[in-house]
């Protein structure tokens, strides 16, 4: 007969006591270290001016902004987006516990900071690709524009029409205005059931106020519609959860509440320089604006700026162009014209200056080698935040979005 095997099972009852500081939890070079090296090293002095707390004055300490900063830099290296799940992380894992020190933080002051530093935030980009500029790790010799769309925090069936939203505006104004009949009432002196009815109340008000955005987006698409022309009769539908989000069409073919982000990146360091988020299904019309954000933002014009075909109209060419740019774009329609037997290269008849400069350009071998680099440049931020998380946003609206 076979003796049984002797092994050693989990004793998970057995008492424990370990004397160790958050300092040790982590070795040297890990990337929370360099994570919180790199924020503490930044101008934060847009950060300091939001807190209200000063030395001498009353009031609880404020948590450093050196802290939720890195908190949500490491984060993202996570491919973590959701405040919630930062906050657990602070307990569970750590290198979060690290990066907090022993200072309590919830999901709350998480999402707040998110929400409140846009501005802020925005600037710690230029300062930081400004610094690299300066160092020559980034060049702007070439840069490439390209939008990746993502998908909204609304689901499709929270479009509704305008005699839908009407009905519903209705609806949440008359719960409101009885929730507050009811907190008026002097007969609930219950301190539970009063907490019970103030975030009643705060449901119905955020509901009311989101139907009611969603009437002003509601009839900017109408407008939209008319001015386009487009005939098809159908009437414009808008989200009641995410107003500002629009039924984009997606890389599966499908159609769905999403946002169009738009990135511009360095063709040399493949650094991402600027960020814009628009709520257009189509690129027309994207590529004057980031290109204006980034000469505005690093006072310095790119020797040849990359699009795809969907960017390149003539207005936004002609912009682009009389800036100093040079446009580095297929020609549009260049196989239907050359089917038809006509140069695409030639001036046509409704051609800009910068438009047929553009043609001539394009036409030339080296200016399609330096295109054919497009695509590594363009796609690698794509690629990059998508296998960091970004396939859904867990916030709404156009300012949290970006």
């Amino acid at each position: 007969m076979t003796a049984r095997a002797r092994v050693v099972l989990p004793n998970r009852t057995q008492m424990e006591f370990r004397a160790s500081d958050l300092e040790s939890l982590l070795p040297e070079g890990h990337r929370a270290r360099l994570v919180w090296s790199y924020v503490v090293g930044q101008d934060l002095g847009r950060f300091y001016e939001r807190i209200q707390v000063r030395e001498g004055g009353v009031g609880r300490a404020a948590i450093a902004p050196e802290i939720l900063l890195s908190l949500w830099l490491y984060a993202t290296l996570d491919g973590v987006g959701s405040a919630r799940e930062v906050a657990r992380l602070t307990d569970a894992h750590d290198a979060y516990r690290w990066l907090c020190g022993g200072v309590q933080v919830n999901y709350h002051t998480l999402s707040d900071f998110r929400k409140d530093h846009g501005e802020a935030l925005d600037e710690l980009l230029s300062a930081n690709v400004a610094t690299l500029i300066a160092a020559g790790v980034v060049k702007l010799r070439q840069v490439a524009h390209d939008g990746m769309r993502v998908r909204a925090s609304a689901g499709a069936s929270s479009f509704r029409r305008e005699p839908t939203l009407q009905e519903c505006h209705e609806q949440a104004r008359e719960q409101v205005q009885r929730l507050r009949d009811e907190s008026d009432d002097e007969t609930q002196h219950d301190a539970s059931n009063k907490r019970r009815d103030a975030a009643r109340l705060r449901a119905a008000q955020d509901r009311q106020k989101r139907v009611e955005q969603a009437l002003e987006e509601l009839a900017k698409l109408q407008q939209h519609k008319a001015e386009q022309q487009t005939g098809s009769g159908a009437q414009a539908r808008c989200s009641m959860t995410d107003p500002e989000a629009r039924k984009m069409k997606m890389p599966d073919g499908g159609y769905r509440p999403a946002y169009n982000v738009q990135f511009g990146t360095d063709g040399g360091a493949r650094v991402i320089v600027s960020v814009d988020v628009t709520n257009s299904g189509s690129d027309r019309g994207q590529m004057a604006p980031l290109h204006d954000d980034i000469v505005t933002r690093y006072g310095h014009t790119p020797q040849h700026y990359a699009v795809d075909g969907g960017f390149a109209t003539k207005e936004d060419i002609t912009t682009v162009e009389q800036r100093g740019s040079q446009i580095l774009a297929p020609i549009h329609g260049e196989a239907r014209m050359r089917s038809k037997g006509q140069d695409p290269y030639a001036r046509q008849r409704r051609d800009t200056d910068e438009a047929f400069a553009f043609r001539q350009r394009m036409a030339q071998p080296d200016a399609k080698e330096k295109y054919k680099q497009r695509s590594s440049i363009a796609e690698f931020p794509n690629a990059e935040c998508r296998n960091r998380g970004l396939q859904q946003f867990r916030v709404r609206g156009l300012a949290k979005v970006k």
